[in-house]
């Protein structure tokens, strides 16, 4: 049989999209492979179609809780019963239950840090892994815009557990990442299938205000007038909020916002509602969007600069999966720029705070240093955020205490956090030279991930070459949105719902 046959027995699709037959090949030929497809391109087919066509179990990991339970849900959807997901959504008999049984299921997701736990490698060991799969793995590189430091720890992982062949997939990232992914991950003879990140369905334009209060009304004029549903993207949990009531208070219904702060079963609970269409406009931080299978988002607004071309890319790739013109809208008035810094700088620990922790390692023992509890005292005494922490913790007393002693490596890990610092302010910069610049847009792109610019323009390209906004607005004069709020219906309403 044809990989077209096979395609349409286990997933109903007469043709593959860019990329995916390739990807395929290479990992049936027997190549480890390192594959960048855009975002939206459906790179999970491509470990689903080769785990079908490969004796034993397919291993994948997977940053984010949301992401994992959505790719597990979905296969379930389409008739995967041996498919489970390690995380914290399980019970406890529940997981007791999968842990002893693991041999039956086909398809595993796990995230990096349930498996560096104890035992769980071990586990791992006792199964035929056909198929070891790193999703988003940029989070491999340092140089990675959405780095974690536990997927550093993947290339002994893959050593423990016999070096079974693996496929490494990522939607956006430069070439020095690509090399990063490849050497962390020790992969000898890779196939690299890297294609263009380009989307030339979705349309790029960046609107400027004079000031906040400019943008909140572009904000709303943009939200009332382009065809949905859609996604506004903001670089804070309580901007979120306050947009979902602003649009909420000017008449504009199922409307939500979603980020991290949120509890579990909201976050959940929201994420279906825009699935099922019960929801048309999500006011989101970068929590939201991985691993959502919405194919007819219409438009992406980002109300903040992004502190990267990476993670814009990977959010206005949420617009237009099906293939349909899609617009992108970035929203800019003076001094944005500042919070891309602000936020940056945040990652990073400050100077006066890595002083202090050199003082406290030259009087420690090394010992003390690796114990959690004390580790937990260091974070809060330090004012280190999570992120911070998380760093620290896995960079300077792990990483480097196997091999030299702690206060001997400081000063060169504070010489490896510098240059982190310095990459970032780069990346905003770059950034900030895309959204003041005066040439074609995706041409930018292009060239930013080291691409050739591509001669043939989409019709719909970017505000610079011109393209007639109105085409995306919705077809109807009356708002599909909006909501004529009545005191006597509301009235009403309470009184049927007691």
């Amino acid at each position: 049989m044809r990989l077209e046959d096979y395609l349409n027995k286990f997933f109903h699709f007469n043709t593959f999209r860019p990329g995916q037959k390739e990807v395929i090949t290479s990992i049936l030929d027997g190549f480890h492979t390192m594959a960048m497809l855009p975002t939206g391109t459906g790179k999970s087919l491509c470990y689903q179609l080769s785990g079908y066509l490969r004796k034993g179990q397919v291993l994948i990991i997977s940053p984010l809780l949301s992401l994992m339970q959505d790719q597990v849900e979905q296969m379930k959807m389409n008739g995967e019963k041996n498919v489970v997901a390690i995380n914290s959504f399980l019970t406890g008999v529940e997981r007791k239950q999968v842990l002893n049984s693991l041999e039956r299921y086909k398809f595993i997701f796990i995230s990096p840090e349930t498996l560096l736990n104890d035992g769980m490698i071990d586990l791992l060991r006792k199964l035929d892994i056909t198929l070891f799969v790193i999703d988003e793995a940029h989070c491999i590189s340092q140089w990675g815009y959405d780095f974690r430091p536990d997927y550093l720890k993947l290339g002994d992982v893959r050593l423990k557990l016999g070096q079974p062949l693996t496929l490494a997939l990522t939607a956006t990232a430069t070439t020095e990442v690509i090399h990063d992914i490849i050497d962390s991950l020790q992969l000898d003879h890779c196939e690299k299938h890297l294609f263009s990140v380009d989307r030339p369905n979705i349309a790029l334009t960046v609107k400027k205000s004079e000031n906040l209060q400019g943008k909140w009304k572009q904000l709303y004029d943009f939200v009332l007038q382009l065809e949905g549903p859609g996604i506004v993207y903001f670089s804070s949990k309580k901007m979120a909020e306050q947009a979902s009531n602003y649009l909420q208070n000017k008449g504009l219904s199922r409307v939500m916002a979603y980020h991290g702060g949120m509890d579990q079963e909201s976050r959940i609970l929201i994420q279906q509602q825009f699935l099922h269409n019960q929801l048309d406009i999500i006011c989101a931080t970068s929590a939201f969007g991985m691993g959502i299978n919405k194919e007819n988002i219409r438009f992406v607004i980002h109300f903040h600069m992004p502190q990267q071309m990476e993670s814009y890319l990977q959010e206005i790739g949420r617009a237009g999966r099906d293939g349909k013109s899609s617009v992108a809208v970035l929203l800019y008035s003076p001094g944005d720029e500042q919070l891309a810094y602000q936020l940056a700088e945040s990652e990073i620990p400050s100077s006066d705070q890595l002083d202090w922790l050199s003082t406290v390692i030259q009087t420690t023992n090394q010992d003390s240093l690796l114990n959690h509890e004390f580790q937990d005292e260091l974070k809060k005494l330090g004012g280190f955020t999570d992120i911070q922490w998380r760093v620290l913790s896995d960079f300077l007393l792990l990483q480097y205490s196997e091999t030299e002693e702690i206060s001997h490596s400081f000063l060169r890990f504070m010489h490896e956090l510098e240059k982190r610092r310095m990459m970032k302010r780069s990346k905003v910069a770059s950034m900030k030279n895309w959204v003041q610049s005066k040439s074609c847009r995706r041409d930018q792109i292009l060239l930013y991930f080291d691409e050739e610019i591509n001669r043939t323009k989409p019709e719909y390209c970017c505000d610079y070459c011109t393209f007639d906004q109105e085409i995306f607005y919705q077809s109807s004069n009356k708002n599909q949105f909006l909501v004529e709020f009545s005191w006597k219906q509301r009235l009403a309403d309470i009184l049927l719902n007691k």
